[in-house]
């Protein structure tokens, strides 16, 4: 199976659209009925109701407070699959300016981001639709997709050259996620009852892959008829998003309700993958999760994928299987189901759910 090296379409940039005011969205960005944004419930006191929170100050600290801190984390996996952590050690400042040179970046002249616009074959640059798909219902969002790790896929040259300290502020909260990430990793491994560094290794030890997907989400002028970010699971290990905390977007699902999350100004979003879904035989499990638009304010979020090794193969890790809980999944490379994913675009939970189907037949 073959990535296409182009887009079965002429590209339309979403921003373009937006900003020439047109009252009413093209008939492909209008999703079915039982999908738009109205059509499933909502929660049901948006004043209450959010995904844990949890305070990673002192982490590092008392064995108490550590233990306080890992059953947190712990039930905020097993029954959520996201939450918000406070104190993570990232610079706010960084965050702040991290958000806002994307910002900058997407209202540049139209021309200056041409350049990088990107492609099915490996999807860096700058994009504004998933999936190959000819005649797909799109999305209403633009974003700009960029690798980390491994190092030999990281070419700078790829990156953005304006705002002018765009490269360097990008660098700079790689390298603090990549750090981030691999603590995150050791508590969720000790929660499951595995050593520490059992997780991280599953996913190739330090040879790991991290990557960076900029949302852009402009104005539209009928939110209720599109969404920004179809239901998905994310198909990689975890993902850390800053959010536009000025304009809520992301719902998550949570049995059959769609839950709005409020974000905490300088914290991160975290939410559980489907390779660690795999990885821990369903004892964490990845989850629905969609973003809305907005008819009077552009959002703009920064999600960090934090991925296996490309190609080794991922599956159950075999301290977790036992006679009565055998592998619900047959290993597969993160490179295979990438490209199961990139060539069918986002579809809920049944990419991952399909791989179950076909190990137990």
């Amino acid at each position: 199976m073959n990535c296409p090296v182009d887009w079965p379409e002429p590209i339309v940039r979403v921003q373009s659209l937006s900003e020439s005011e047109v009252p009413v969205i093209p008939d492909r960005y209008i999703k079915p009925p039982l999908e738009r944004p109205t059509a499933a419930k909502q929660s049901t006191d948006a004043s209450d109701v959010n995904i844990p929170i949890i305070d990673l100050q002192g982490w590092d600290g008392d064995d108490d407070l550590r233990a306080t801190i890992l059953g947190q984390i712990s039930e905020a996996c097993r029954k959520w699959g996201f939450f918000q952590i406070l104190n993570h050690g990232v610079n706010p400042q960084l965050l702040d300016r991290a958000r806002e040179v994307w910002r900058e970046f997407f209202h540049l002249p139209m021309e200056m981001k041409h350049v990088y616009a990107n492609s099915p074959k490996t999807y860096e640059g700058y994009g504004s639709r998933l999936g190959v798909e000819k005649g797909a219902i799109l999305d209403w969002s633009d974003y700009y997709f960029l690798h980390y790790l491994p190092l030999s896929l990281k070419d700078c040259n790829k990156w953005p050259a304006l705002p002018a300290d765009c490269r360097e502020v990008l660098d700079e909260y790689g390298r603090e996620l990549v750090k981030l990430c691999g603590r995150l990793m050791k508590l969720l491994s000790i929660n499951l009852g595995l050593e520490e560094d059992v997780l991280q290794n599953a996913f190739g030890g330090q040879n790991i892959g991290a990557c960076l997907r900029v949302n852009f989400y402009p104005k539209c002028p009928q939110p209720d008829l599109t969404l920004g970010l179809s239901s998905h699971s994310d198909p990689g290990g975890m993902t850390l998003l800053l959010p536009d905390h000025q304009v809520p977007g992301l719902q998550v699902r949570r049995q059959d309700e769609w839950i709005t999350v409020k974000p905490v100004p300088h914290a991160f979003i975290v939410n559980i993958g489907d390779q660690i879904q795999v990885i821990s035989n369903a004892i964490y499990k990845s989850v629905e999760h969609r973003v809305i638009v907005n008819a009077a304010k552009e959002r703009v979020s920064l999600a960090f994928f934090y991925n296996p090794k490309s190609d080794i193969p991922i599956g159950p890790i075999k301290e977790l299987l036992a006679p009565d809980k055998p592998a619900l999944y047959a290993p597969m490379t993160f490179d295979e189901y990438r490209l199961f994913i990139r060539m069918r675009g986002p579809r809920g939970k049944s990419q991952v759910d399909s791989l179950k189907s076909r190990s137990m037949t």
